[in-house]
């Protein structure tokens, strides 16, 4: 099994006022050339932004683009025609194929919304632009595939890539196994305390992973993660 830790703190860090973002690869100014990505996994941002606040229309082509909100609720629109919130408990993607322009603004006039932004680079380039969101019910203890490209109880993705929310009660043990030979697997610890082999994460730390079948992940307190496997090449 080859690792690599990246503590919370370790991320870059933009904050406008109304947005405080931290990035786990490089994006806008803040930029390393040794986290550009991990495989076909482009971007996870961690955006809390004010009441009020948000994203502008913006254009995107040519990226699979999901967003988890983990407080609040997220106000969409697209140039497709969807026009949604999407709260917590619900997972969003959109694939940006050909191209489109989207905004996403906080939806809420006096709560704060946190929620990831995650980018994948697509299998196939220039596909129709498509949107869907879902909400789930997380299972307790155990993995909830919220993403996939061969579930149909998940979102469908144009890549062989899954995401799954990891729910852990303290003093219990979670078993991932990979859905596809030589993906890796980035784990982004939302909440808690828990160790994979030797490593421990705390809150927001990620741990890349690469040559296993599976992954064993132990509570150490209650914990919440998201696992997103990907293609590696």
């Amino acid at each position: 099994m080859k690792t690599q830790l990246h503590k919370a703190n370790a991320r870059g860090v933009a904050n406008f006022g109304w947005l405080d973002s931290k990035h786990s690869f490089s994006f806008g100014h803040y930029y390393d050339p040794n986290r550009i990505q991990f495989g076909a996994l482009r971007v996870l941002n961690d955006d809390i932004v004010e009441p009020g606040y948000g994203f502008g229309t913006h254009p995107h082509d040519n990226m699979e683009i999901v967003s988890i909100p983990l407080s609040g609720t997220l106000a969409h629109k697209d140039s497709t025609g969807n026009e949604k919130t999407i709260q917590t408990g619900e997972v969003q993607i959109m694939s940006a194929g050909t191209g489109l322009t989207h905004s996403e603004y906080n939806h809420s006039k006096k709560d704060r919304v946190n929620f990831l932004q995650v980018w994948v680079l697509p299998k196939k380039r220039d596909i129709t632009p498509r949107y869907d969101q879902r909400f789930f019910d997380f299972k307790e203890n155990g993995f909830t595939n919220v993403v996939a490209p061969d579930n149909d109880d998940a979102l469908w993705i144009n890549q062989d890539a899954w995401f799954s929310i990891g729910n852990a009660k303290s003093g219990n043990a979670l078993i991932y196994e990979i859905k596809k030979q030589g993906n890796g697997v980035f784990v982004f610890l939302i909440e808690g305390e828990i160790q994979i082999g030797e490593t421990k994460l705390s809150k927001r730390d990620a741990l890349e992973i690469e040559d296993v079948s599976s992954v064993k992940v132990s509570a150490n307190s209650d914990s919440k993660l998201l696992l997103i496997e990907v293609p590696m090449k």
